[in-house]
């Protein structure tokens, strides 16, 4: 039997698919594993792309998101901007 290796960029493939699994990480993961997410979501759209996107080179922005990276806020907001995303608050239950 032969087994490949599970890699969660496969199955990010719609706009949909991608703003689930980010809000599930959001919800549910601490800062390492939302960076890593943010990372997955780049890697499944294209690391080059985003790179032109937001100005980054492509080594710089796999260093900026991978595991154990702490990359500035102006780095996520330019990275979630280029995947189609934003941020968004709403208010929690009383």
């Amino acid at each position: 039997m032969k087994t490949s290796k599970f890699d969660i960029a496969d199955y990010l493939d719609s706009n949909e698919m991608i703003a689930e699994y980010l809000n599930a990480v959001l919800e549910e993961g601490g800062d390492s594993e939302i960076v890593i997410a943010i990372g997955h979501i780049a890697k499944a759209i294209g690391m080059t792309k985003i790179a032109e996107q937001t100005g980054m080179s492509r080594p710089s922005l796999y260093k900026a998101l991978s595991e154990g990276a702490k990359p500035q806020f102006s780095t996520i907001m330019k990275v979630l901007k280029a995947v189609g995303g934003q941020i968004q608050i709403n208010p929690l239950p009383a």
